[in-house]
């Protein structure tokens, strides 16, 4: 079983490094980054090997994440969801769940999962939806509706889909499904126009009788908070691997205020790393991501052996999600301080990287919504 430094080797990484400013500064997707990864086999992460994978577990993939992260933010997190699926299809399958194993085949073949899961104006999330999905008889569902912030939307070839089948009023169901690229009714609107993350091209989607069939129908479900472990697993992967992207953003920025502390003259002539006040900051950042570090190893690891939290799991990769956004950030901005008014001047990498951080707190859960989770999960629901 490869080692994540195996995959992203250092000279993948400087190659992925040296784009992800030329891709921000023109709104481009990262076509060339995609062609090296999909080449080192970063798609088939989870895949085990008999399968032609690299066969890691949470753990390591979060690992290459982070390294992915430190290099090219936007491409890391486009990535992301594609191995979001692949991470389900793994965390199914030990457990004994082999459903979703056809995902981690086709991405070991070269296809590309993207994540059609986001609503506007949706704040259950992955407990209702705004998508309607009308049965056609035969096991399949056409979906009509809106998604949003597609991340891979120039590139990829299966599409995760969900909506709400309200055939019957008295128990509507929300049901899952896989679309190939090509399907008649998927339009992809060109309006990834943003501040930060700007690779990743997460364009709007539109539905319009987009027909799955019920080959690729996967899970059906509730309306409202349950406990199946299809979902349990979207929510868990999803929350994980974003934590490790912006715990890379985060790693960055220390190196970057070390750079900067390291090339910059302080008083009296002498390098700013050696000022205290300067060394006060950058040992924080450090501190802070050493915290991140800790609860992302641990919730991957417990992700991996089946560690039981009940129903504090939920709360727990929520706040594991909002720690890491938030720490991440508030590193950034230590960096920036750090290296001073150069870093506030367009194309410098801290520049970007506070423009990219920012992207954490738009993708859920939401401050508001893990608040309200811990709460409940410490004091009780309000009466």
């Amino acid at each position: 079983m490869p080692a994540p430094a195996d995959i992203l080797t250092p000279e993948l990484l400087e190659r992925v490094r040296s784009r992800a400013a030329g891709y921000d500064e023109t709104n481009s997707f990262f076509t060339e980054d995609l062609g090296d990864l999909r080449a080192a086999g970063y798609l088939a992460l989870f895949t085990p090997t008999d399968e032609g994978g690299a066969g890691l577990g949470i753990p390591d993939v979060v690992s290459c994440q982070r390294l992915l992260a430190s290099a090219a933010p936007a491409t890391a997190l486009a990535v992301n969801m594609h191995l979001v699926w692949c991470g389900v299809a793994h965390l199914l399958a030990l457990a004994g769940d082999h459903s979703l194993d056809f995902v981690l085949r086709e991405a070991a073949a070269g296809e590309l999962f993207a994540f059609g899961v986001s609503e506007p104006g949706n704040p259950a999330v992955l407990f209702d939806s705004h998508t309607a999905a009308r049965p056609t008889g035969d096991g399949g569902y056409a979906f009509t509706g809106t998604k949003i912030f597609t991340s891979l939307s120039p590139a990829w070839t299966r599409l995760g889909i969900f909506g709400k089948d309200a055939s019957d009023p008295e128990e509507p169901r929300l049901v899952f499904g896989f679309a190939d690229r090509g399907t008649g009714g998927i339009t992809i609107a060109d309006d990834w126009d943003t501040m930060g993350m700007r690779a990743s091209q997460s364009c709007t989607t539109r539905l319009d009788n987009a027909v799955v069939p019920a080959a690729r129908m996967v899970r059906s479900t509730p309306v409202g908070p349950h406990r199946d472990a299809f979902v349990f697993g979207i929510f868990a992967l999803f929350e994980t691997l974003l934590s490790a992207v912006y715990t890379g953003i985060g790693d960055r920025a220390v190196e970057l205020a070390v750079e900067a502390a390291s090339g910059r003259a302080g008083r009296d002539g002498a390098p700013a790393s050696a000022d205290p006040a300067t060394r006060w900051k950058i040992a924080d950042a450090a501190l802070r991501m050493d915290g991140v570090h800790l609860q992302l190893g641990a919730v991957a690891r417990d992700l991996e052996e089946g560690t039981d939290h009940g129903s504090y799991w939920f709360p727990l990769l929520s706040g594991l999600k909002y720690r890491t956004t938030e720490t991440a950030r508030g590193v950034v901005e230590t960096a920036v301080r750090v290296a001073g008014g150069r870093s506030y001047f367009r194309g410098s990498e801290l520049e970007r990287l506070y423009r990219d951080v920012l992207a954490g707190m738009f993708h859920p859960s939401s401050e508001d919504s893990v608040h309200a989770g811990v709460a409940n999960a410490v004091l009780g629901p309000v009466e």
